[in-house]
């Protein structure tokens, strides 16, 4: 018998920003870069904690991943302590991945300056590369780049992820970065940005899905699946999020909300509420692991939870 989960969530990548006070360039209100979601002026708003729970509402959010913003690259660790701010007085986010850009020359030691900070479990770069698939093959990204594999390279040692953004196509050149580091997780953001909803371009997502899901140590968040210019929709989404879980296991995909990103195009509810009908069929134990286990134990979480509760009713927002 389907079951909706109404258990405890640990939201998997999410996002706080104030871009009136902080370098976020691609968030001050001069510029617009090309998005996927189109026009994205809504989101150039200060989004702190308490905006975060009223857009969660009923739903048990316990726990919560911070993602880099593309802060100011000259910068990354001003970034880490901005939120490390936010977590002492909030007691939310509970692990963060952090900004570092591998192929700088300094990389060593930002990636040993992160890592020592308390919430500090992953980090990202997004590698860029081939912009669609007729590319591949011509253009490589970062991820074959001798310098950035270097600065990959030093991600074990420290103990940290790795939180990969990048298009389905360039999937094949991730699971080479994969095999080659068996000893650092590759954590796969947004389910491989299945945007073209084609049947062939589902298709070629899904081959390309399925060899990434053969390297022993990736993970999968399934979250940043809307489509631009449409409200989100369980029916529309809802093969994409099963083959997920067929492909990875459910010991290894997580759910996320991506705000507020994905407010663009669902409300938390919206989107949580779609997921949670999508898996109702399955046991329990995988609804429990897609959205609360996994995410606590890939991200190692600090336990902070009840002051986050305690914000939204008393509490102001710090300038």
């Amino acid at each position: 018998m389907a079951e909706l989960y109404e258990g405890p969530i640990v939201d998997a990548h999410h996002h706080f920003w104030d871009p009136l006070n902080n370098p976020h360039p691609w968030l001050s209100a001069s510029q617009n870069i090309p998005f996927r979601y189109g026009d994205y002026t809504a989101i150039k708003r200060r989004y702190f904690p308490e905006d975060y729970l009223r857009d969660a509402g009923t739903h048990q959010v316990v726990e919560t991943v911070y993602v880099e913003t593309e802060w100011d690259p000259r910068d990354p660790v001003g970034e880490t302590r901005f939120i490390h701010g936010l977590a002492a007085r909030y007691g939310a986010p509970n692990a963060v991945v952090a900004q570092a850009w591998l192929d700088a020359p300094d990389a060593a030691r930002v990636l040993a300056e992160q890592a020592a900070f308390e919430r500090v479990r992953s980090v990202r770069h997004k590698p860029g590369g081939p912009s669609c698939p007729a590319e591949v093959g011509r253009l490589h990204s970062l991820m074959s780049d001798v310098n950035w594999r270097d600065g990959y390279a030093q991600l074990a040692r420290h103990g940290l992820h790795f939180d990969l953004q990048t298009p389905w196509w360039n999937l094949d050149e991730a699971a080479r970065l994969a095999r080659d580091f068996p000893d650092t997780l590759l954590i796969l953001n947004h389910a491989g940005l299945p945007s073209d909803r084609s049947p062939q371009g589902l298709a070629d997502w899904h081959a390309a899905m399925a060899r990434f899901a053969e390297c022993d140590n990736v993970a999968v968040k399934i979250s940043g699946i809307g489509q631009a210019g449409q409200p989100w929709r369980a029916e529309d989404n809802a093969w994409i999020v099963r083959r997920v879980i067929a492909l990875f296991g459910s010991e290894r995909a997580m759910f996320a909300s991506n705000f507020p990103v994905d407010g663009l195009c669902g409300s938390f509810d919206t989107i949580y509420g779609g997921f949670k009908q999508i898996v109702a069929d399955l046991p329990h134990t995988a609804q429990q692991q897609l959205f609360y286990s996994n995410a606590r134990r890939l991200y190692r979480t600090v336990p902070d939870t009840l002051r986050v509760n305690q914000v939204l009713p008393h509490t102001r927002t710090p300038a």
